[in-house]
C-alpha cells in the first residue's frame, strides 16, 4: 500500500492543497476522475461566463437605438464556433492543470474514481492507498428531479448546455435558481426563444425587492411560468413536450421546444465515496458532517468545498483550501475556520450581487425589528452614470444595524453589479459604519455613486429617527 502526506479527492477546489502541499515538500496523490478543474473551470463558471459576454454583447447591440445608434439589428451567431472556442479554452487550462502535476515529482496523479475501503484507505484504478491526511473536494453535480417520462429523454444539464454546438430554436428550461436564469440568458440573447418553468419564484434566495425587480425585467425578455410544476414530460420526432401544473389555479398546460434544460439545483458526489465502509457520517441532505476545523467524524480526514454543504462557490471552496494549507502545513494550528462575508453574483441580465444578509433574513432572525435596521435605496436611474446609461431599473440596496450603524448587508441589481459589490464586501469585511462610507471621496460619475447616494438615502432615515421629539408642558 502506498503511503503519502496526503492524499487530495477531487481536482477542482482540491488543487489548493495539491501543488502548494507538494511545494511544502510533502508527498501528494492527487484523485480526479474527470477533467482536472473542477466544475468550474470545466462545466461552471468559467465556459459559462465566457458564453454569457456574447450574450451581454448582443443585448447591448439589440438595444443600441436607446443610444440613438440605429444598427442592423438582423446580426448572425456563429453558434458552434462559439462554443468550440469556450469548450477548447478550458480543455487547454485543464490539460496543463493535468501537465504540471505529472511533471512534479511530488505528485502521483490517479485519474479514476476514489473509494473508501475503511477509514484511512483509498482505493483507486485497483492500488490501495493512505495517507496521514486525506481531503475530500468531490464537488457536487445536477440534481436530477423525479418528473414522470423525464428519465430516457435526450435532456440538458448545466454540463451538457455550455457544451451544446447546436443552438435550439426553442428551449424550455425547468427551474428559477441562478445556473437557470444565466444559461437562459446566454440562450434567449442569442436568438433562442426560451420559456422558464418556475415551482415558486426566480432567485429564492435573494433580497425580496431583487427577486420582484429581477423577475419584472426578466419577464420581459422571456416567457416565464411563475408557480408551475412539471408533471409530464415527453420526446417524440426531436420534440419535447412538457405538461405543467399552475399552483395556483391548478390549470395544465402542455408546452414544446426542441431543447429542454434541467436546472433545479444540486447533489453532493459523496454517493460515489463508498462513505458506508468508513465512519465518515453524513446528513440527511447527503452532505459530509465537518466541525469548525473541516475535519469530518474521522481524524485525519477532512471535507470542503459543495460535498460539505456550507457554501456553494469556487470562492467559498478556495478560501476553505487555502485556509486547510495553512492549517495543515504551511503554519500549523488548531483554530476554527471563521469565513469572512461570503458574497455570490449572478450575472444574468439583470445581473445580481450580494453581501451580508437580507432584509427577509433579519426579518427571520427575530433579533431585528424593523426599527433596529435602516434601508438605503438607490435607483440607477437616480444618478449620473444612471442617465448615461439610460438606465430603466437597477437598484443598490444597504442594510445598516440601527444601533451603531454598520453595513450588515448589500445587494445590488443592475450593469456592473458584480464589480460594484466589492466595495461592499470590504466595508462589511472591516465593520465599517454608514458614516465611514460616507467619509470618502466617490468618482463622479461613476456608477458606485448610486452607492454613496444608497447611504446618503439611510442617513437621511437615520436623522429622521434620531431628531428630538417635540414636548408640551
Amino acid at each position: 500500500m502506498k503511503h503519502y502526506d496526503s492524499i487530495v479527492i477531487g481536482g477542482g477546489g482540491g488543487t489548493k492543497l495539491i501543488s502548494p502541499v507538494a511545494a511544502h515538500g510533502k508527498k501528494v496523490a492527487a484523485i480526479e476522475k474527470e477533467a482536472l478543474g473542477g466544475t468550474c473551470l470545466n462545466r461552471g463558471c468559467i465556459p459559462s461566463k465566457m458564453l454569457i459576454h456574447p450574450a451581454d454583447v448582443a443585448h447591448e447591440i439589440e438595444n443600441a437605438q436607446r443610444f440613438d445608434i440605429k444598427v442592423n439589428t438582423n446580426y448572425t451567431v456563429n453558434w458552434k464556433h462559439l462554443v468550440e472556442r469556450v469548450s477548447d479554452t478550458v480543455d487547454k487550462t485543464a490539460a496543463s492543470i493535468t501537465e504540471s502535476y505529472t511533471k512534479n515529482p511530488n505528485i502521483d496523479f490517479y485519474h479514476g474514481t476514489a473509494t473508501f475501503v475503511s477509514n484511512k484507505v483509498i482505493e483507486v484504478n485497483g492500488e490501495q492507498l493512505t495517507a496521514d491526511n486525506i481531503i475530500i473536494a468531490v464537488g457536487a453535480r445536477p440534481r436530477i428531479p423525479n418528473i414522470p417520462g423525464l428519465a430516457g429523454t435526450p435532456f440538458m444539464t448545466s454540463r451538457e448546455a455550455v457544451r451544446n454546438t447546436t443552438q435550439p430554436k426553442k428551449l424550455i428550461i425547468i427551474g428559477g435558481g441562478y445556473i437557470g436564469v444565466e444559461l437562459g440568458h446566454f440562450y434567449g440573447n442569442l436568438g433562442t426563444e426560451v420559456t422558464f418553468i418556475v415551482r415558486s419564484e426566480f432567485i429564492t434566495k435573494e433580497d425580496w425587492q431583487i427577486q420582484e425587480e429581477f423577475t419584472t425585467e426578466f419577464s420581459k425578455r422571456h416567457t416565464v411560468h411563475l408557480n408551475a410544476e412539471t408533471t409530464q414530460v415527453s420526446y417524440k420526432n426531436n420534440q419535447f413536450t412538457v405538461t405543467i401544473l399552475n399552483r395556483e389555479t391548478n390549470e395544465q398546460q402542455k408546452l414544446t421546444a426542441d431543447a429542454l434544460l434541467v436546472a433545479v439545483g444540486i447533489t453532493p458526489n459523496n454517493d460515489t465515496l463508498q462513505l458506508e465502509n468508513t465512519s465518515i457520517k453524513i446528513n440527511d441532505r447527503g452532505f459530509i458532517q465537518t466541525n469548525e476545523r473541516l475535519q469530518t467524524t474521522v481524524d485525519g480526514v477532512y471535507a470542503i468545498g459543495d460535498c460539505n454543504g456550507r457554501y456553494f462557490f469556487r470562492h467559498s471552496v478556495n478560501y476553505e483550501g487555502e485556509w486547510l494549507f495553512n492549517a495543515l502545513y504551511k503554519h500549523p494550528h488548531n483554530n476554527p475556520i471563521v469565513y469572512p462575508p461570503m458574497p455570490h453574483a449572478i450575472f444574468s441580465n439583470p445581473q445580481i450581487a450580494g453581501v451580508g444578509v437580507t432584509e427577509d433574513e433579519l426579518k427571520a432572525q427575530h433579533k431585528y425589528e424593523k426599527e433596529d435596521y435602516i434601508v438605503g435605496i438607490n435607483y440607477y436611474k437616480n444618478s449620473a452614470m444612471g442617465d448615461a446609461l439610460r438606465s430603466d431599473y437597477g437598484f443598490v440596496k444597504l442594510l445598516f444595524d440601527a444601533k451603531n450603524k454598520t453595513l450588515i448587508g448589500a445587494h445590488i441589481i443592475g450593469p456592473e453589479a458584480s464589480d460594484m459589490i466589492h466595495m461592499c464586501i470590504a466595508y462589511i469585511t472591516l465593520n465599517a459604519t454608514l458614516d465611514d462610507m460616507l467619509h470618502m471621496i466617490y468618482i463622479h460619475p461613476a456608477l458606485p455613486e448610486n452607492v454613496r447616494n444608497a447611504c446618503r438615502n439611510a442617513q437621511k432615515i437615520f436623522d429622521e429617527q434620531h431628531q428630538p421629539q417635540d414636548t408640551c408642558d
